[in-house]
């Protein structure tokens, strides 16, 4: 929040921990944004009856006391969006950690007013838009060099149109410099790089377009077996050490997103603490700049104020808008949507407002679907195509997925991650359980893998599928009576699986070959394993056991061969396929 002439509008009657009751003003707004007490503490109106408002308070509220003062700002709670996002670390409301440090050290002080963008700092403006020209909303005027790798375009704001009678020249300039002047109707607006917008209300764009365009992550088992698309929504859920962070941080890594929003919400902080030590450090995989170059990181770990947390979500996708309305890919991570829905039950609760299921509010559903509405890819009011995808964490305790966030989240998603806490324990990573997750996007990737030369990818993925299905039905015999009582076709399922499972579905985070796997590698191993498992059943039909050919020099090349094929390599899954077929024919020729 950037400070701002406030008036005191009343006094506090009542404190809740971060909800406060006020009598003062009838000229105070909705999601109006207050200064409490004699320290200027940030809060929100969200509650009026007559001159009685009800607060939340985004900072810690020991020591407030009745008949304290209240201070109006007139604004409601916004963000400034503008060159210099980039880069950064804030806090739930865009209050910038770095500087914070600065002022109180390790722990955040109290009523620390902070403007998020630095005004001083200048930056290299190249105008686009001509003087005398008609402009309208969302026009790009000129751009700047965020970044290493964004170009930042210096849009005219939503609901300004008129002609553009002056423009500066090139040159360096801050934030708060004007750049243009637009006059319409009667009124000339001047124009910086510097824009505000509430967090509460989406940005507007032109129309909503359809999914159709694959987000590539290069987690084999999301890509291939549970699509995601640009401007589409996903959930990941699971328990304790389940592995939610990581698979997050793999998708923000690895992603052919062009922006990433990392939104670490009510998570310990001592994994946020890893996150902001490890992204700066992180090279980006297809330029070789650092990754930070295109990510902005918000953190409001456990031990901050809890109403921040709630904020810290709206402030997120605020921001990954504003760059979705540039034209770039935008993907967002919420980590975690859990922890969100615990601030708004705490202060609901803390609001005596009448409990729904599991204590959360009955809005807890509106909220949740508020939210993913907010993502999808548009025709932007600049005309060109923009997307933001929303990829929420979900905690639910002890990994039980009928607890309400998860229920309520999976009304809301399309693309839903379940990950396993057996498979976690198992080391098997990325732990995300098959016969549970599911993706609704498949049908509209389709296209996308054709034109990129994988016109078979629906019949593999659902071809392996249902192999993985059946193999659960076996593994349920299996315990009963033992592998060695199933006939050889049924055995060689549960060999297929086990090469799907150890050498497909299993992806090793750390392993610079393995952590991320092409497209065209993703298809071609699996497309490898299956041709296994249809020359191996043909072997078995002439009376080879089993036994022979899970002993065969090739099911090891098969396990080993995501970490030995490299991406630009991929001609070498071809020389493992002749092997296949050689040591197998080999064998059929000793049953003919």
């Amino acid at each position: 929040m950037e400070p701002s002439e406030s008036r005191q509008i009343g006094a506090i009657s009542w404190v809740n921990g971060p909800v406060v009751r006020a009598r003062g003003s009838r000229r105070v707004g909705m999601f109006e944004v207050v200064e409490i007490g004699e320290e200027h503490l940030i809060g929100e109106v969200i509650g009026l009856q007559a001159d009685a408002l009800t607060i939340q308070v985004y900072e810690e509220t020991a020591g407030l006391h009745p008949g304290a003062p209240v201070f109006g700002t007139g604004m409601p709670l916004s963000v400034e969006l503008g060159p210099g996002l980039l880069k950064s670390i804030f806090d739930g409301i865009q209050r910038p950690l770095p500087v914070l440090e600065l002022r109180s050290g390790a722990f955040i002080g109290r009523g620390i007013k902070t403007t998020p963008l630095y005004r001083k700092q200048l930056w290299e403006f190249e105008p686009r838009a001509q003087v005398g020209a008609v402009v309208h909303e969302g026009m790009i005027l000129g751009v700047v060099q965020e970044s290493g790798l964004i170009e930042h375009r210096v849009m005219l704001p939503p609901g300004i149109s008129g002609t553009l009678t002056w423009r500066a020249p090139a040159g360096s300039y801050t934030i708060l410099d004007p750049i243009a002047r637009v006059r319409g109707e009667g009124a000339e607006t001047e124009i910086t790089m510097l824009q505000r917008w509430p967090v509460r209300r989406s940005r507007p764009y032109r129309r909503r377009l359809p999914p159709s365009e694959l987000l590539v992550t290069g987690q084999r088992v999301l890509d291939t077996f549970f699509p995601m698309v640009k401007g589409g929504t996903a959930a990941i859920p699971g328990g304790f050490g389940a592995g939610k962070t990581i698979t997050q941080h793999q998708i923000a890594k690895w992603s052919d997103a062009d922006i990433i929003v990392y939104v670490g919400c009510g998570e310990r902080g001592n994994e946020m603490t890893q996150v902001l030590q490890e992204f700066p450090e992180l090279t980006d995989p297809r330029t070789g700049r650092p990754l930070m170059e295109r990510t902005i990181l918000i953190a409001n770990t456990s031990n901050m104020p809890v109403a921040a947390r709630e904020a810290s979500i709206y402030t997120g996708v605020t921001l990954a808008e504003y760059y979705r309305d540039m034209g770039y890919d935008v993907a967002m991570m919420a980590d975690s949507t859990s922890r969100w829905a615990e601030a708004l039950r705490e202060i609901s609760g803390r609001l005596e407002e009448m409990p729904a299921e599991e204590g959360y509010p009955a809005y807890l559903a509106a909220r949740l679907a508020e939210f993913y509405e907010r993502a999808g890819r548009v025709t932007t009011l600049n005309d060109v195509s923009g997307s933001v995808s929303i990829i929420g964490a979900v905690s639910p305790p002890g990994g039980d997925f009928s607890e309400a966030v998860t229920q309520h989240t999976r009304r809301f998603i399309r693309c839903f991650w379940a990950l396993d806490k057996t498979l976690a324990g198992a080391r098997h990573f990325p732990s995300v359980n098959w016969l549970e997750s599911y993706s609704e996007y498949v049908a509209d990737v389709a296209d996308g893998w054709r034109e990129r030369g994988s016109p078979d990818w629906q019949e593999l993925r659902v071809e392996a599928l249902e192999l993985l299905q059946h193999e659960s039905r076996l593994q349920q015999i299996v315990k009963l009576v033992g592998p060695d009582a199933l006939p050889d076709d049924q055995r060689l399922i549960l060999e297929t699986t086990r090469l799907l499972r150890e050498g497909f579905l299993q992806q090793n985070a750390l392993d610079p070959t393995d952590s991320y796997a092409s497209l065209e590698k993703q298809i071609g191993m699996l497309r490898l394993i299956l041709d296994f498992h249809h020359s191996a059943s043909k072997v078995i039909a002439k009376g080879c056991p089993i036994v022979l050919i899970h002993n065969l020099p090739i099911v090891g090349q098969l396990v080993r061969m995501k970490t030995r094929v490299s991406n630009d390599q991929v001609r070498a899954l071809d020389g493992i396929r002749k092997a296949l077929n050689e040591q197998l024919q080999q064998l059929a020729s000793d049953y003919t």
